[in-house]
């Protein structure tokens, strides 16, 4: 069989007078246009151009068709080999659009790669405050509510000393930092107290930080601090104080080089060794050398971020109120009063940041958007990033690329490109456990390519990994599937993007991004054809896709709210879809005539009382679902009507058993003459690590072993084409193989517990393994293991691993094992054919 890669080769292979004889058979006798049957265009193309085989015409034929078709309603790619035709413009659209991708799919992405998260170790127990990077040390500074001051080696961020902020205004204990800035260009820190004032500490060699300097007598409290220092006119500086009462002030300094304020008008502490400048001075412009611009930017909200864009000659601010969300006080060149904008939004405001060369403003909102403002045009944003299922609470720009990075309060983070809008990279579910409102601050440092985030006390460190994946995943990978028809990969991630991979070689073959904007792809599913792809979105949707990349329909299954979708699973005539309600969502086919799709009534009603997470479906009519309480339903799929219950009967002895999600649900390929004998036909995998084979005639367990440990969290599944392997995957990344041939095939009393034959343990991954796929790919047969660490990776069953899609690339007919064996390879491949068309 001609394989999709082999097409391409030959379209490469294809000179101009190749293509001007393709081009002649689309003409009639009298030079009038002619569409093609595919008897015509295959025997005339083999004739004409003489390159190539039959298989490749034929396949081209049937790329081009679909391109042709993938605006239309058809679910049946039969109806459409037998009835289609193709006339010279689709021909020319498919190779532009394939040159298209090429082009596209050959550029590598500019967004890192980042490795594992590490938490490092801190000796903070209260919120950190700020993190800098020193220059002039080479160490990275962190300070915490309390006044802990932690510095950290510039290459292997170990501790390398701590101390704590001295203070004599205030006892030890009623200590509070709420703000600091690093005054980069005078060795000095500025840290303001909830005593309202704003202490500046001495930055020696020897790092014992010394307060030289307090600035008392504010009328709030000041929340947040910044400093700029004009890298031109080195005497030129502004600090920038936003208080809780809303007021933002600048501290504009004009001789730093020689002293901040005049020493003469400062007072000295009698209980420590700083002078003391008093804010009513500093209104009156008593100190020449610095004076104060004022504006009551917010009332009556806190201000959550301020600062000075010497660029702009503007203070930014902004606030959660909605009303004062984002506000841009411009300033004249002198002490005069300030020109003031503001920008409203839904929520409010969490946190800014200013791109320097895109002179972009980007706000976190608090309706769980992240929008992009012009300075000179604020009467609305002109970009919004939607993505985030939480409100965002951080965002900062990457200044020396056009990206932007954002975090929410449900931990999610996110890479965006910021000229297409776009969700590069998307992490999820690998940051530390902190209370609720704990406050998240991002602090990259794109010289050493690395990321600092602190969650509440604790610093978590991303780095960049050496080994930059060019064309694969930056996501966490949520499913991976193999299409028999296309002889292809097929993975998406929680970016929104599914990739199409050749197995043969690893090349990607397709991208689609964006498939339901930001929102994650939480599955995905492809129908009895393999010609539609079913993508799952965490913004409630189910689209359907065929393989040139349109969207055919968009299935409303959250009926418009947000919700977490854990399987689709099309059947002959509906496609049933389940995960954040107790019942299952179904959708008739006969319902698929128009673009938007409603779901239909299950004419079964609620019969679980956990939502229902996971089924299975054996033709002609079995259907089992499963919810997290445990229970397992066997369903006749025509009528809708529950058949039995499968429950866990405890021995005596054994006291209750506990129920556990029931995380997946497969029937056993080739055992419906076990089944029928009272047999195991069904595995189910839990959260706990258990896996339990199941009798659906005889509604009861027969056997029951835990493949992982219950402390690793859910277990995946899949089994192979003929039934032989059952696969196992937990959260540390491992994968386990088993053989389970001749595992519970008859009946009998107790529940047999002892462990099937482990053939093979691995660790691919180094996070949780989301998804598993088991497939035959021509006389090979090979695994595919998804990740939340944005890899997908091939490998043989139960041998060793191939590689990494999108990392790497091999040949497959070269290297491996030959899954059938020649003196019965027709014997197998009727029997693994059957069982996976039956599937």
């Amino acid at each position: 069989m001609a394989t999709r890669m082999e097409v391409a080769q030959l379209e490469s292979r294809m000179s101009p007078a190749d293509y001007r004889k393709l081009r002649s058979l689309f003409l009639d006798s009298s030079g009038a246009a002619r569409p093609l049957s595919r008897a015509e265009f295959v025997s005339g193309a083999l004739s004409s151009v003489g390159r190539g085989s039959a298989e490749h015409y034929d396949l081209l034929f049937d790329s081009v068709l679909l391109g042709r078709q993938r605006c239309g309603l058809l679910l049946d790619i039969d109806a459409v080999k037998e009835e289609g035709v193709i006339d010279w413009p689709a021909l020319c659209s498919f190779l532009l659009l394939q040159l298209s991708e090429k082009a596209q799919n050959s550029q590598p992405s500019n967004a890192p790669c980042w490795e594992s998260p590490r938490t490092l170790a801190s000796p903070h127990r209260d919120p950190i405050q700020k993190v800098v990077f020193v220059q002039s040390w080479g160490q990275y500074l962190s300070v915490s509510r309390g006044g802990t001051v932690a510095l950290r080696g510039g290459e292997d961020m170990s501790l390398l000393h701590t101390l704590s902020l001295q203070n004599s205004t205030v006892r030890h204990k009623d200590l509070w930092v709420t703000a600091v800035a690093l005054l980069h260009n005078l060795d000095k820190v500025a840290v303001s107290f909830t005593s309202k004032e704003v202490c500046l500490y001495e930055m020696s060699s020897n790092p014992d930080f010394i307060c030289k300097l307090k600035i008392q007598g504010l009328k709030f409290t000041p929340w947040c601090l910044d400093y700029w220092a004009d890298p031109s006119l080195p005497d030129q500086a502004v600090l920038t104080i936003g208080d809780i009462g809303g007021q933002v002030s600048a501290l504009c300094f004009t001789s730093v080089q020689i002293s901040l304020f005049e020493s003469r008008r400062a007072r000295p502490d009698a209980d420590s060794a700083a002078d003391v400048i008093l804010w009513d001075e500093l209104l009156r412009g008593r100190h020449r050398c610095c004076y104060i611009v004022s504006h009551q930017a917010h009332r009556p909200a806190w201000v959550r971020r301020v600062c000075y864009i010497g660029s702009l000659g503007a203070l930014l601010s902004c606030c959660t109120s909605p009303n004062s969300s984002l506000v841009v006080a411009w300033k004249g060149s002198d002490s005069s009063g300030l020109r003031v904008t503001t920008c409203y939004t839904k929520g409010g405001v969490w946190d800014m940041d200013h791109h320097r060369q895109l002179n972009l403003i980007a706000t976190a909102g608090v309706d769980h958007q992240v929008l992009l403002w012009n300075p000179y045009m604020t009467s609305k944003p002109v970009g919004v990033l939607s993505g985030h299922d939480g409100p965002v609470t951080a965002v900062c720009f990457m200044q020396n690329k056009q990206q932007l990075l954002s975090f929410s309060n449900d931990k999610v983070l996110c890479l965006w490109d910021v000229s297409s809008q776009q969700c590069l990279n998307r992490l999820t579910g690998v940051f530390p456990q902190t209370p609720e409102d704990a406050r998240t601050l991002l602090f990259p440092h794109e010289e050493r390519q690395l990321l600092l985030i602190s969650l509440h006390s604790q610093l978590v460190l991303l780095q960049a990994s050496a080994e930059r994946k060019t064309s694969g995943h930056q996501s966490p990978v949520t499913c991976v599937l193999y299409n028999s028809l296309f002889r292809q990969i097929v993975s998406g991630d929680s970016s929104s993007s599914v990739i199409c991979w050749l197995p043969d070689t690893g090349q990607r073959v397709k991208q689609l991004s964006r498939c339901h904007g930001n929102a994650a792809i939480s599955t995905m599913a492809l129908d009895g054809t393999r010609a539609r792809l079913f993508t799952a979105g965490a913004d409630g949707e189910v689209k359907v896709w065929d393989f040139s990349g349109c969207c055919l329909h968009r299935m409303n299954a959250g009926q418009g709210r947000h919700v977490r979708i854990t399987q689709v699973l099309p059947l002959q005539r509906s496609v049933l879809v389940m995960g954040w309600q107790r019942g299952v969502s179904v959708f008739r086919l006969h319902s698929f005539t128009q673009s938007a799709v409603e779901p239909s009534e299950w004419r079964g009603g609620v019969q679980h009382v956990g939502e229902v997470l996971c089924a299975a479906f054996r033709p002609p009519q079995t259907l089992v679902t499963g919810s997290r309480d445990g229970d397992i339903i066997v369903w006749n799929s025509n009528t809708e009507k529950v058949l039995r219950k499968l429950q866990i009967k405890t021995e005596q002895n054994e006291g209750e058993d506990e129920r556990v999600a029931t995380t997946g649900l497969l029937f056993i390929p080739g055992r419906e003459s076990a089944s029928a004998a009272g047999g195991a036909d069904l595995m189910s995998c839990e959260a706990s690590g258990a896996v339990r084979f199941w009798s659906t005639v005889h509604a009861r367990v027969l056997g029951q072993f835990t493949a992982h440990s219950s402390g690793l969290g859910s277990t995946v599944m899949t089994v192979s084409p003929c039934g032989k392997y059952l696969v196992t995957a937990d959260e540390e990344g491992t994968v386990k193989t088993w053989d389970v041939q001749n595992f519970c095939l008859n009946p009998h009393e107790k529940v047999a517990k002892e462990l099937p034959e482990l053939v093979r343990t691995s660790r691919p991954h180094l996070h949780r393994v989301t998804h598993l796929e088991a497939c035959l790919h021509g006389d090979r047969l090979l695994l595919l293991s998804a990740s939340l660490d944005g890899s997908v990776a091939l490998s043989y069953l139960p041998g060793e691993i191939i590689g990494y899609f999108g990392q790497e690339s091999w040949n497959l007919e070269r290297t491996g094992p030959v899954y059938l064996q020649r003196d019965s390879e027709e014997d197998q491949r009727e029997q693994c054919g059957a069982t996976s068309e039956r599937q």
